[in-house]
């Protein structure tokens, strides 16, 4: 009598919610940044559009999120503690930031941005010392190769998204109080950036890069000096408010100038390094959410380039914020289609 072959068990498809990256909130950094570029170069229309589409974005990822906490909290508590994801979660805090910044400055509603400023404040706090303490004190810990990444920056990129919504509801929430908190958190996301970036180049210069290491998020090397950049010039236009901004100015002026031009150093070595990922090393190039993370800074170096140039008063330059604008709205459309189309495919 032969014995019947065994049946192999097909493994369960891991949930999409519980699989949901903690950086997905970069989706909202990149849509609100391009939404407020297209806002300075005239095209308010698909500003409007694009912030619609924005809220839509954080309402549903928001929803998610919060039913991953419920139903899989130790997936999300690794994540948080982890050194390769735990900094995504402060994709919330800029997300959170940017469409603050989207509802004052395109429609006309500070009041509500006020209180997402508020809200991102909060955030921030609790998501940037939560990471900082999980990599502290968890163990094992990964090497330097495997655990530091772009994402990183993202503890710069939070930082001076709440400076920069901090500038623009500072009439709402009180004058003094409000510009003092962004002056303090763009000062701690320009120290923060120095430590990072040290690590960053540490591990680039002197670690094995293999080419499914070379991901999209080290575009934000860029994304967090231009959100500097910005927050730097904003505190800059807005110091008529503030007498110790108005001492401060020289200050000001110079560090900006010093974050843009840095940002501006990165763009050829970051074009170099995807030229190698895809075109020599044949990764093939297919949605990831990562990619989100490769518009925001593109986005974000249009708006923080218009902004410098308003609060240095420099008469040249303004085709720089025109050629970024559109290489962020090419960026976000094509991330934007494969977003669609993947899933559409895994909707099958």
């Amino acid at each position: 009598m032969s014995a019947e072959p065994a049946t192999t068990a097909t493994p369960p498809t891991a949930s999409p919610i519980a699989s949901l990256s903690p950086a997905y909130f970069a989706l909202v950094m990149a849509t609100g940044i391009v939404s407020l570029a297209a806002d300075q170069r005239g095209f308010h229309g698909a500003a409007v559009a694009l912030l619609w589409l924005n809220l839509a974005f954080y309402v549903v990822l928001w929803t998610v999120s919060l039913l991953r906490l419920a139903r899989y909290p130790r997936r999300m508590l690794d994540d948080l503690t982890s050194h390769q994801k735990g900094a995504g979660f402060l994709t919330v805090v800029a997300g959170t930031n940017v469409l603050g910044s989207q509802l004052a400055l395109i429609v006309g509603r500070p009041w509500i941005a006020a209180i997402l400023w508020w809200f991102g404040l909060a955030l921030w706090g609790v998501l940037l010392y939560a990471f900082l303490a999980a990599v502290t004190f968890r163990e094992p810990k990964p090497d330097l190769g495997m655990g530091m990444s772009g994402v990183w920056l993202l503890l710069v990129v939070s930082s001076e998204s709440v400076a920069v919504l901090g500038v623009v509801v500072a009439p709402q929430v009180g004058v003094h109080g409000a510009l003092f908190v962004a002056l303090l958190t763009h000062l701690i996301g320009a120290m923060l950036y120095i430590v990072v970036i040290g690590l960053i180049v540490y591990r680039w210069t002197f670690f094995t890069m293999g080419a499914e290491q070379a991901t999209p998020p080290y575009w934000i090397n860029m994304g967090a000096l231009a959100i500097t950049t910005l927050a730097g010039a904003s505190l800059t236009l807005a110091a008529g408010s503030w007498d110790l901004l108005a001492e401060l100015t020289p200050f000001l002026k110079g560090m900006t100038i010093l974050f843009w031009a840095f940002a501006t150093w990165w763009i050829p070595l970051l074009v170099v390094m995807g030229i190698w990922r895809h075109g020599v090393k044949r990764v093939r190039l297919r949605y990831d959410p990562q990619y989100w993370a490769l518009v925001f800074p593109l986005g974000m170096y249009s708006v923080a380039t218009t902004k410098m140039l308003a609060a240095l008063e420099l008469p040249f330059g303004g085709w720089i914020p025109v050629l970024a604008f559109w290489a962020a709205t090419i960026a976000w459309t094509i991330t934007f289609v494969g977003m669609l189309v993947a899933e559409r495919a895994g909707a099958r």
